[in-house]
């Protein structure tokens, strides 16, 4: 593998061309076209090759390619970038460890520990770091509510909350039209569904102890999905939760109550039809409120802001405060976050062992909810 350096773009090898490279990836590789440069894609389907490598900004046009593990061992390629489905997120960040890449992979990073513990191993002994994609977790705005809080020494109460609408329709008003590919096959599709299949047995069976019914297959895609912004976000506030003390789920609605030593943890999120990206963290402690308010990450400049309510004066006034410390999106810090990782040796603070402990909420969960 090529020494990446402060002074020339990370070459970036980028496997999966869906929606998330479309509306967030390329986009943002283009706009950090000093740090970083596109020169491999891969996917499945040409025509969403074609249509992805047109899209980038490289003073040459990427190669593209079918096969992952092509682009991964390619001498063009200093680190990779996984934004495939969900269930191939460790093979493929397999296959780029065991070529020395540094890789950024989408969350979430697995759903099983049987996953957690291959890419660990493979990772122990490679030149290579996995960096997770928790984007709300480079929000500047969180960063405040972190510094901001300072501990939960004196927290009363938490309230999570993610309840939004369709992502089509902050994507189709985003700018970045991105579009959808048929062709394919019906050998690729079976693969695929086997590969789940797996998975699915892994997390269910083997780490909770659950039968598998389609519900459950359901919660466990929504909390690895959306879910993962949420809980991942409170873990790096709060820390773990002891347990759950309730948990009532449905495809379209779901509510946890979760046990901290001091206080409880409400999460509550879903989907329903209003226009509306209704996303926050809201601290309660006995002298202020702490509230962090996320907006659509897939339309670039929409603030994420902190907002602190707390007394002033003598205490019988009130005060409310908003701050808004960079205008830079989280897909955006987030990048830059990886380039100092890769480039000055940065440990990240989205590593395996962290997104581990987001297969332990999903028990906790799952199983209080049984």
């Amino acid at each position: 593998m090529a020494s990446p350096s402060q002074t020339s773009p990370i070459r970036i090898g980028l496997i999966g061309c869906g929606e998330i490279a479309q509306v967030a990836h390329i986009p943002t590789i283009n706009f950090l076209s000093t740090k970083f440069t596109l020169t491999y894609l891969c996917d499945i389907n040409p025509k969403a090759l074609a249509f992805c490598a047109s899209r980038c900004s490289s003073a040459s046009p990427p190669k593209t390619t079918q096969d992952a593990k092509e682009l991964c061992a390619s001498e063009n390629v200093d680190a990779v970038l996984v934004c495939s489905s969900d269930a191939y997120h460790v093979v493929h960040g397999v296959y780029a460890l065991k070529n020395g890449k540094h890789v950024f992979i989408e969350k979430p990073l697995a759903l099983c520990q049987f996953d957690i513990q291959i890419l660990k191993k493979v990772e122990s002994t490679s030149k290579g770091r996995v960096f997770v994609g928790y984007m709300r977790r480079y929000a500047s705005a969180f960063l405040d509510a972190v510094k901001e809080l300072g501990g939960t020494e004196g927290v009363q109460y938490v309230k999570v909350r993610d309840i939004i609408c369709p992502n089509s329709i902050f994507i189709n008003q985003s700018g970045t039209f991105p579009q959808k590919f048929d062709g394919i096959s019906e050998e690729e599709k079976q693969a695929f569904s086997e590969r789940e299949d797996q998975v699915t047995h892994e997390a269910l069976v083997v780490d909770m102890g659950l039968a598998i019914t389609e519900k459950r297959k359901t919660m466990l895609r929504l909390l690895g999905g959306l879910g993962s912004h949420d809980l991942s976000a409170m873990r790096e506030l709060l820390g773990m939760p002891r347990g759950v003390l309730g948990a009532r789920l449905s495809p379209t609605m779901w509510t946890v109550l979760f046990d901290y030593p001091n206080f409880a943890v409400t999460y509550e999120s879903g989907f329903n039809n209003i226009p509306l990206f209704d996303a926050s963290i809201e601290i309660f402690t006995e002298d202020k409120v702490v509230t962090v308010k996320y907006d659509t990450p897939y339309v670039k400049g929409l603030p994420t802001t902190i907002v602190v309510r707390e007394k002033a004066g003598d205490g019988t006034a009130y005060q409310e405060r908003v701050l808004r410390t960079s205008y830079e999106d989280p897909y955006t810090k987030q990048m830059g976050e990886w380039w100092e990782c890769i480039v000055n040796g940065k440990e990240p603070k989205t590593t395996i062992d962290d997104a581990a402990l987001e297969l332990d909420l999903f028990k906790m969960i799952l199983r209080a909810a049984d």
